[in-house]
């Protein structure tokens, strides 16, 4: 029960938009987007890594969905010239 305590008392600490990001995050566990296996998850071994994981922070804090890798290469090609949606 001290964990539910803890969890309601920084809950009203935050402000409604960190409020609505965190619901968008429990969304996104409930569903399974996001594993325990997930690298992202997994402590950074570079420089580079390290920022990557806070950008993605970010990007979920903000409420915008992730890419899937699909997404990914749709947008590559966007940008290359090569995607054509007919």
């Amino acid at each position: 029960m001290a964990t539910e305590k803890l969890l309601l008392e920084k809950w009203r600490s935050l402000t409604l938009e960190q409020q609505q990001a965190v619901l968008h995050f429990i969304e996104l566990l409930d569903t399974n987007v996001i594993r325990a296996t997930d690298p992202a998850f997994l402590p950074a071994k570079t420089p580079l890594g390290k920022k990557l994981q806070e950008i993605r922070a970010q990007i979920i804090a903000s409420g915008t969905p992730l890419l899937t890798i699909e997404d990914v290469e749709r947008e590559v090609a966007e940008r290359r010239g090569g995607y054509r949606g007919d």
